[in-house]
């Protein structure tokens, strides 16, 4: 969770293939966590793969 004040949030990028997470990035929590989908490189399956977000 962000802190008090903070806008921003650390989430994973999960693998909807092989379920790995492969990427941490930073999202805007203003209004709630965005649900979207990225197509990113997954290193399991060397290729580009649907990656969502997964809060820890």
């Amino acid at each position: 969770m962000a802190k008090k004040g903070q806008k921003r949030e650390w989430v994973w990028l999960q693998c909807t293939e092989t379920g790995d997470l492969n990427y941490r990035t930073t999202v805007n929590v203003q209004g709630g966590v965005p649900k979207f989908k990225l197509k990113k490189y997954s290193p399991r399956l060397r290729r580009r793969t649907l990656h969502k977000i997964k809060r820890k």
